[in-house]
């Protein structure tokens, strides 16, 4: 029952260490199995814990139900860490301090708190059973919100540096719980929570909470039980036993039980009215003991007999200098029923060599690009599942049993995990991992994602083939979004499991960053003309949910972040609520804010014909600045550097200049691949609508009868296949679609129909012409400066703000008949085959119209093709128009 000895020997000879989501001991992974021991009575000598006899005892019983730690409240004495040793316990050791009282209200309070974690640590310094240090256990919500989040985390920050000033190689943790949740403490080497949700549905999903709140760094629960007076023993022993296989199929690294004994003094009193205890204060044994000991076995999962078969598939294309380690690395997975695939797409370096080395399924193609070696594999998998990993990535040994998992218990087409660099990267990878632009997932809820990374995603085979697997178009990048996106467009959802964790080398040389983002930029261009509807008149996408990862760009914040503390502090659960970036603070973050310097920057030069653009100078440098100052900030706070990376500005710099080079690569990436602001969307302009007197009403009649809603989603569907941006009308909008091609126009619809009778429905879209406020700013902006130059008798300078004036009124214009043109081929486009015939006669006068509308009440007025739109229809002239709404 429980480790082995062997195994316990081979973790006290190394001091514990953090790796990703996990804690190791040496090169073996040490999932925390502990129970919580104290405070207890004090004894002869002081100490809050038993007389060693007893402490023997314990942890003999312990050992025996393969528990493999112990959490103590307060400094245990040398004897409590020898007996620890002597038994294969790693011992969590608490270092207490008045963290109940207004501690940081006086200087010397603080000074002294800090001296006597210093004594607490040199007590215990370098003892082979130290598993980590706890520097405060819940500070009261209360005495946090007194100070604000800040000023706490700034003085854990300083125990946590004077920990490490004793001993540099310990881990130190805080143990924090939901009503302080918002503490952001990413100093900390691993994250602790005491969580009591007496449910699993409840204690699973606030895992995943906690998971992503920590981000890449490890997750133990520093308490969980049940108190056996109140609610039985039996009953102890079943929630402990789903709490304890939640914990780890969730992908916690550890957890704590509450409590060892039900011997338990507080305040100076014996704790008589709860039993949190596995054993009873006689220590005797209850029925919870054995039921947390046969859990504890089967960490972190028990292995099922019909485990499903997953494909794991490797696509490379030149990769013989990571391919080793990645194969190295599938070949120690710990899963019982697995293949290997290597496709190699027409590699012209030794991958093929280094990959025949190992036992996998080789298939050499030539070179087609990433989808297509992505397809091939596919095709070739036996597996029921299928896992894709990078060829410059190598994944954890439980990779693939948190993925069955995951697929066992839940309906995910697609589940997808954390990648993470590996600490000993280099510098210039190390740099490029908390960059911009680095592989990152985008999460919907705590659970649900909606894009997960290339190098760590995983697929039912059968709702990959459905889709017809990736599409050919993406060669290098993009692949991985526009999949996602289609896996969701089937009717399946994409999971997000934080365990099942893969080590990705970043790019190692700034040429091949710059070469990266080039090819993101480029794979942007693609996936905007295969989803425009996702993507922003700039043609930037706005994800659904939260992005995860580090290094991408943050905003100079205007808002502050909110806390809910509930009415006088009184919620249990006190989360941040982040505030939604407005469009002002958002663009300095687009690559084109740099185009925005650049002009700046030109038309300052005009200053050296006229003095007042010399002020244009200042503008470009305030831009410039402002981007700087993000790229400071963002590598300062958004990054995952060790602690001795952050104090060296060799790192900082890199980092900085890579938020700097970024954009840049990513703009010539999307320019070059016509992803610009000025790109066509939409049906394109004939002017024939925009310079109408009256508001354009078009008509449809239908013998098919819909109803509105659905004849909106058609509309809808047919303006995404002519590359319009869409937007539905709200609840307070009296228009129900908006179509915008551009930055200065945009069109709006209004749907009504008029029944008559036996399924016929005569359709009637009421179209608006919507000029931007952009449009009005750059038009009032140039006619200013021209207006001014020519007052200044500058002639020169006037005729070319008057000439950029022309084109700004002209694009308006453009942009406004092109939404509406959009509105009206998108209303055509809506009918059936059988409702083709069309009135081929055009109406030469409104009373011709009304005639011909009265004698042909049973015929078609306007219809539609579900296929290319009859070329009378598009022919119309705008009186025709006006006629049918007189009609």
């Amino acid at each position: 029952m429980g480790t082995t000895n062997q195994t316990l020997q081979d973790n006290f000879a190394q001091k514990p260490h953090v790796k990703g989501k996990f804690l190791y001991c040496g090169k073996n992974k040490f999932y925390v199995k502990g129970v919580t021991y104290g405070t207890f009575r004090p004894g002869i000598d002081g100490f809050l814990f038993p007389e060693p006899d007893i402490i023997a005892k314990d942890f003999t019983l312990m050992q025996q139900h393969g528990i493999n730690a112990v959490r103590t409240y307060t400094v245990p004495p040398a004897y409590l860490l020898n007996i620890a040793e002597t038994h294969g316990l790693k011992v969590m050791v608490g270092l207490p301090w008045e963290q109940h009282i207004t501690f940081l209200d006086k200087a010397s309070t603080k000074k002294d708190i800090i001296k006597r974690v210093k004594e607490s640590v040199l007590q215990c310094v370098n003892h082979p059973a130290i598993l980590c240090y706890t520097i405060g256990n819940e500070i009261p919500a209360p005495i946090v919100r007194w100070y604000g989040k800040e000023r706490i985390k700034g003085f854990l920050k300083q125990l946590y540096i004077a920990v490490k000033e004793v001993d540099k190689e310990a881990l130190v943790t805080y143990v924090n719980y939901p009503t302080t949740e918002y503490l952001d403490l990413d100093f900390l080497d691993f994250d602790c929570f005491n969580v009591y949700l007496e449910t699993p549905e409840k204690l699973s999903k606030y895992i995943s909470r906690l998971h992503n709140l920590g981000g890449d760094r490890p997750l133990v629960l520093a308490e969980i039980g049940l108190d056996s007076m109140r609610n039985g023993l039996q009953k102890q022993a079943e929630v402990l036993s789903w709490q304890i296989e939640t914990v780890f199929a969730k992908g916690c690294a550890g957890m704590f039980v509450f409590a060892w004994t039900d011997e338990w003094w507080r305040g100076g009193n014996e704790i008589e009215d709860w039993d949190f205890g596995l054993v009873d204060r006689q220590r005797k044994p209850k029925t919870a003991l054995n039921a947390v000991s046969m859990a504890m076995d089967n960490v972190p999962f028990a292995l099922k007999s019909d485990l499903p078969l997953i494909s794991v598939i490797v696509c490379t294309y030149n990769g013989s200098a990571t391919i080793q380690k990645c194969l190295e690395g599938i070949s120690n997975i710990d899963y019982p029923n697995y293949e290997v695939i290597v496709v190699n797409d027409g590699s012209k370096d030794q991958t093929a060599d280094i990959v025949e080395a190992f036992e996998v399924k080789l298939i050499t193609t030539t070179n087609h690009g990433l989808s297509s070696a992505r397809n091939t594999g596919m095709n070739h998998a036996a597996g029921e599942i299928i896992a894709y990993i990078d060829d410059d990535a190598w994944p954890d040994p439980h990779w693939l049993q948190y993925i069955a998992h995951a697929y066992a218990n839940s309906d995910h087409g697609c589940i997808g995990g954390p990648n993470i660099s590996p600490y000993d990267s280099g510098f210039i990878s190390t740099c490029v991992a908390n960059a911009p632009g680095g592989p990152v997932h985008v999460l919907e809820t705590d659970e649900i994602a909606e894009h997960v990374p290339g190098c760590n995603m995983t697929f039912r085979k059968d709702a990959l083939m459905k889709i017809g697997g990736f599409d050919p178009v993406y060669r290098t990048a993009g692949d991985d979004v526009d999949t996602c996106w289609r896996i969701q467009e089937s009717g399946r959802t994409i999971g997000f499991h934080p365990a099942a964790v893969v080590w990705h080398q970043r790019r190692n040389s700034l040429k091949a960053y710059w070469r990266q983002q080039k090819g993101y930029g480029k794979a942007e261009a693609l996936l905007e003309a295969k989803w425009p509807e996702k993507y922003n008149s700039l043609g930037h996408l706005t994800w659904a949910g939260r992005i995860y990862g580090n290094g991408f760009t943050l905003p100079v914040k205007i808002k502050k972040d909110k806390i809910f503390h509930g009415t006088w502090g009184s919620a249990l659960f006190q989360s941040v609520y982040q505030p939604a970036g407005s469009f002002i603070n958002s663009i300095p973050l687009m690559p084109e804010w740099y185009l925005f310097s650049a002009l700046c920057l030109l038309i300052g030069c005009l200053g050296f014909l006229w003095a007042p653009m010399l002020w244009f100078f200042a503008v470009s440098g305030v831009s410039i600045g402002i981007v700087i100052m993000q790229a400071c900030i963002s590598a300062k706070t958004n990054s995952s550097l060790q602690a001795e990376h952050k104090k060296n500005i060799k790192y900082i710099s890199l980092i900085i200049v890579l938020h700097l080079v970024q954009p840049v690569a990513r703009l010539y990436g999307r320019f070059a691949n016509g992803l610009t602001p000025w790109r066509k969307k939409g049906a394109g302009s004939d002017f024939r609508f925009i310079f109408n007197k009256k508001q354009p009403v078009f008509s449809l009649w239908s013998e098919k009868w819909q109803d509105a809603e659905s004849w909106l989603i058609k509309i809808e569907k047919n303006l995404v296949n002519l590359r319009s941006r869409i937007k539905r009308g709200g609840d307070f909008d009296n228009w129900d679609l908006q179509v915008n091609n551009g930055l200065f126009a945009k069109g709006r619809g209004l749907l009504t129909i008029e029944e008559h009778g036996a399924g016929k429905q005569y359709l009637r879209l009421k179209c608006k012409a919507v000029f931007t406020p952009v449009a009005f700013m750059v038009s009032f902006f140039l006619a200013g400066l021209c207006v001014w130059a020519a007052w200044d008798h500058q002639v020169v300078v006037s005729g070319i703000f008057g000439f950029l004036l022309t084109i700004a009124i002209f694009r308006s214009f453009y942009e406004a008949d092109s939404s509406l043109n959009s509105l009206y081929i998108a209303l055509m486009q809506s009918g059936t085959n059988e409702e083709a015939e069309q009135i081929k006669v055009l109406i030469k006068d409104k009373k011709d119209d009304s005639e011909k509308l009265s004698k042909k009440s049973n015929h078609h007025m306007i219809s539609n093709v579900a296929g290319p739109l009859n070329e009378s229809i598009l022919n119309l002239e705008m009186n025709n128009v006006n006629s049918v709404k007189e009609e």
